[in-house]
């Protein structure tokens, strides 16, 4: 999940550089969105891995 944010994050990089804003818009807003969706189950997995064995 995690590379995925950081390839699109790239992708952003590279079309904002060529000076396509739309894609370079879109881009960067899915990076946000995958890298969010890598913190919630990241945070979710140390809660429940953190978990005492009953």
């Amino acid at each position: 999940m995690l590379s995925w944010s950081v390839a699109f994050f790239i992708v952003a990089i590279i079309a904002a550089i060529f000076g396509f804003g739309g894609i370079a818009a879109s881009a960067a807003s899915v990076a946000k969105l995958l890298f969010v969706i890598f913190l919630v189950l990241a945070v979710v997995s140390l809660a429940l891995g953190r978990r005492a064995p009953t």
